[in-house]
């Protein structure tokens, strides 16, 4: 039965790409060439395949979120909102302590992870208190919040110095250490796969993470079992948030150096299209992880070399989107009939 279920969901990506290719051949007056740049680009040299490998780390993290949500019985939605903010803060807190240097953006990761950790927390208080749907919440708090970061990006802490519309951006000294150059891979990547192995540990060895997952399977059952539903569905919330905001914090620490405007716009659904190529299972995030990132960057050069619509990638996500809700959605109708 695992066996099964892990074929129909390899399945899922090579249809999605095979899509593509119809795709291409369709709408492309030079078919082949847009198929080399796709499928090879990201390859053909150290700075499209660093760059592509530092692409999936917020994918990574971000994948992660969903899936510490999704164990516990709840789904986050506001991936995008939560990037955003933990992004912002975690800039202007670095650049309010650069005299620390390393330590200074440490505090500043940290403090942006936990303000989108707080703001998915929130929306987990309103499920335990009131039993208020929190794919609702959550959506609409990020929606909320981009516009009001979009505002202080744009004004109070706007850099006059740059014609993009960012804040300032964070020193030499406060960066994280690229290690793939002339790409802008970083030790962020290590860190993802640190919290890979977190959370795997986390749910399938610590007492909390077996109450996760049991209220994610039965919540009636969990309940006769003495679990505090409530509890667990305010801290899942927050640990996903958290996630979500690692995200962005690392992305500022390591790529961007600054808040550039929606800069995350496509991260938090592109972190839900990974949790589902990877059946919401931590171990199979990276590999999900590389591939989005790989149909994100193939689609960059190849838009870039023959005229191709980067919308392609979005294109693969939707299918691949499509069809894991219709497999989940069906098993959980075989489930309760």
């Amino acid at each position: 039965m695992y066996k099964l279920k892990l074929i129909r969901y390899l399945l899922i990506p090579l249809i999605a790409v095979l899509v593509l290719v119809l795709l291409i051949f369709i709408l492309s007056d030079t078919p082949f060439s847009a198929l080399y740049f796709f499928f090879l680009g990201p390859f053909r040299s150290l700075f499209s395949f660093g760059n592509m490998l530092n692409d999936s780390v917020p994918l990574v993290l971000g994948a992660l979120g969903i899936i510490i949500a999704i164990k516990a019985g709840s789904l986050n939605l506001g991936g995008e909102g939560q990037i955003y903010l933990g992004a912002f803060t975690a800039t202007v807190i670095a650049l309010s302590l650069s005299k620390l240097g390393i330590f200074g953006v440490i505090i500043g990761v940290i403090t942006g992870s936990l303000s989108a950790g707080f703001l998915a927390a929130f929306s987990g208080f309103c499920k335990a208190k009131w039993n208020t749907n929190e794919l609702i919440t959550t959506f609409l708090l990020s929606c909320t919040v981009i516009p009001v970061v979009n505002f202080l990006v744009a004004g109070p802490f706007a850099d006059p110095q740059t014609s993009l519309i960012s804040t300032g951006r964070i020193p030499e000294n406060m960066r994280l250490a690229l290690i793939l150059k002339p790409s802008n891979l970083n030790t962020g990547i290590i860190i993802a796969v640190i919290f890979v192995i977190i959370v795997k540990l986390f749910l399938d060895r610590t007492k909390m993470g077996y109450e996760f997952r049991m209220a994610g399977y039965n919540e009636m059952f969990a309940r006769f079992g003495g679990i505090n539903i409530k509890r667990n569905t305010i801290l899942a919330l927050g640990f996903s948030g958290f996630l979500y905001g690692l995200a962005g914090s690392i992305t500022i620490a390591g790529t961007h150096y600054s808040v550039i405007k929606e800069f995350s716009a496509g991260l938090g659904w592109s972190g839900l299209t990974v949790a589902l190529i990877a059946c919401f299972s931590p171990a199979a995030v990276i590999p999900g992880a590389v591939f989005i990132a790989w149909t994100n960057s193939g689609a960059r050069i190849a838009m870039q070399n023959t005229g191709l619509t980067y919308e392609v990638a979005y294109i693969v996500q939707a299918v691949i989107f499509l069809l894991s809700t219709s497999l989940i959605i069906n098993n959980k109708i075989k489930r309760n009939s």
